[in-house]
């Protein structure tokens, strides 16, 4: 085990599956289609491990849950930015892995099976109420906001279960969705995606 250290992440990030929207898992309701096959992206713009700094970079996972996510048994990919150096990947590997604590551990209590851990070129962008993430030959989602009725985007907030909880989650919808890597190969349009802010800290 790692020595705990202090961290922070601050950043935007953004998710889409194949849920129906709006994605019933964060109620704690099973998925849409009896499983859940899920694509998170996430933006760093300040962060550190210690003394360590990791502005600027992203970083991708791709989980799949066979039935009920609150029973686990996860599988999950995870992406790192090949921006990073060395001393950063193991960094954002410990963080995301759970090692270090904070959310993130809470999520990879659920993993029951890591397929793999990749240093890759990810393209994550962001314009208005638009989120897109590209990994070159494994993943591609665009996904777009929806409307709330009193203007605005539509939000939920403080939900069960949820991969950010430091922010409200925007309701998305997917324009675009395709991950294939490892023994996967996911294709879908028109299912759920959310976005926000985030920040992560022990």
């Amino acid at each position: 085990m790692p020595d705990k250290k202090n961290w922070r992440l601050q950043g935007s990030y953004f998710e889409t599956c194949n849920c129906e929207t709006a994605c019933p898992c964060v109620w704690l309701q099973p998925p849409t289609t009896g499983d859940c096959k899920l694509l998170v992206a996430w933006h760093i713009q300040l962060g550190h491990l210690g003394d360590q700094a990791l502005d600027d970079l992203n970083v991708a996972m791709a989980c799949y849950s066979p039935g009920h996510m609150k029973d686990g048994n996860w599988q999950a990919a995870l992406y790192v930015d090949d921006q990073a150096d060395d001393n950063q990947f193991e960094a954002i590997v410990q963080i995301f892995s759970g090692r270090q604590g904070g959310h993130p551990a809470i999520l990879m209590s659920f993993v029951s099976e890591v397929l793999g851990v990749k240093k890759i070129k990810i393209d994550y962008r962001e314009q208005g109420g638009s989120r897109k993430l590209n990994i070159p030959g494994i993943a591609q989602a665009d996904i777009e906001s929806i409307p709330g009725i009193a203007g605005g985007d539509a939000t939920i907030n403080n939900p069960p279960l949820c991969v950010v909880t430091s922010h409200p989650a925007v309701v998305a919808k997917s324009k675009n969705y395709q991950y294939q890597d490892y023994d996967k190969n996911w294709s879908f349009s028109g299912r759920n995606g959310y976005f926000s802010a985030f920040t992560y800290q022990p």
